[in-house]
C-alpha cells in the first residue's frame, strides 16, 4: 500500500510479469481444474510423488456469487441470479519444489475438497520446475476426459435433435 495524503491510502495492483499466452494457458489449467471431477482430481494427488506439504491460506469456504447477464452481445447488463462457488488458496511447499508457491481455485458448487484440490494443482503449476509434469500428467489427461465427456453429450443432444424443415407440405 502506498499512501497519497495523510490518512488515506491507495493500493498499488501488482505488476505481473506474464505474457498474453501464458494468461490464455493458465486460464485453460484453471477452467480444467474447475470442470474435473473431483474423483479424478483426488486420484492425480494420490499418484503424484512426492507430496508436497499443503497449508490452507484461504478457505476453502464456499459463498454467493452474483450472476449478471447482458440483453443481446452488449446491451444493459441485469442480475440473473445467485451461484454457488467455493474458493482456496494454499501455499504449497517441501517435497520437489524450488520455492514456496501459492495455489488459487474458485469451483462452481460447494465442494470444498474439489476447490483445495485444484488450488493445489495451480500450486504446482507455479513451480517453473514441476510446470510442465502437471501439464503432461494431470491437465492433459483431465482435459481429454472433459472432452470425451463432452462429445457425448454432444451426441446425446443431436440424436433427440428435430428438423422441422425436412416435412414436405401436401398442395392440392
Amino acid at each position: 500500500m502506498t499512501s497519497t495524503t495523510p490518512g488515506t491510502t491507495s493500493v498499488t495492483a501488482p505488476v505481473t510479469t506474464q505474457t498474453a499466452p501464458e494468461i490464455v494457458a493458465r486460464r485453460e489449467s484453471m477452467r480444467t481444474l474447475a470442470l474435473a471431477d473431483v474423483a479424478d482430481l483426488a486420484a492425480a494427488w494420490q499418484a503424484w510423488r512426492p507430496a508436497p506439504v499443503v497449508d490452507p491460506v484461504r478457505g476453502p469456504e464456499a459463498g454467493l456469487v452474483m450472476v449478471r447477464g447482458r440483453t443481446d452481445a452488449g446491451g444493459v447488463r441485469f442480475n440473473l441470479g445467485e451461484a454457488t462457488v467455493t474458493r482456496a488458496t494454499v501455499r504449497l511447499h517441501g517435497a520437489g519444489l524450488q520455492d514456496d508457491v501459492l495455489g488459487h481455485a474458485y469451483v462452481l458448487g460447494s465442494d470444498l475438497e474439489h476447490a483445495r484440490l485444484a488450488a493445489a494443482f495451480d500450486g504446482l503449476l507455479a513451480d517453473p520446475g514441476l510446470h510442465d509434469r502437471v501439464l503432461d500428467e494431470v491437465i492433459a489427461p483431465l482435459a481429454r476426459t472433459q472432452a470425451q465427456r463432452d462429445r457425448r453429450r454432444r451426441d446425446a443432444a443431436r440424436r433427440t435433435r428435430v428438423d422441422f424443415f425436412t416435412v414436405s407440405r401436401e398442395h392440392s
